[in-house]
């Protein structure tokens, strides 16, 4: 059974069980990257792909910046409030919410 998506573009979230957190720029439905991927996750570890994936521009604590693939069920909303240093927050927002939510610019072309 495939669950709705949860989260929406710009909405910053937290993993459950690792220290990072990212702001999502993009949904799949359902698991969408490769087998060889899927199967670098330990199997006690390893989410269902029938399920909203998202794409993140993630941050950990150090500071570290990367894009990160993550299961819903492995996302929390995060509630810090804190500002992200991934240099390419600015290509794909506009500044943020009153919620702290980061609004999607929109394509000009």
């Amino acid at each position: 059974m495939t669950d709705e998506a949860k989260f929406k573009l710009g909405q910053v979230v937290r993993h459950r069980l690792f220290d990072f957190r990212g702001i999502i720029f993009d949904v799949d439905p359902l698991f969408n990257s490769t087998d060889e991927w899927y199967e670098r996750i330990p199997e006690e570890r390893r989410p269902s792909k029938d399920q909203p994936f998202y794409h993140l521009l993630a941050e950990n604590e150090d500071k570290t910046t990367y894009i990160a693939y993550v299961s819903q069920q492995n996302l929390e909303k995060d509630h810090s409030k804190a500002p992200f240093n991934h240099p390419s927050v600015n290509l794909l927002f506009d500044g943020n919410d009153s919620e702290g939510n980061y609004i999607v610019r929109q394509s000009t072309n």
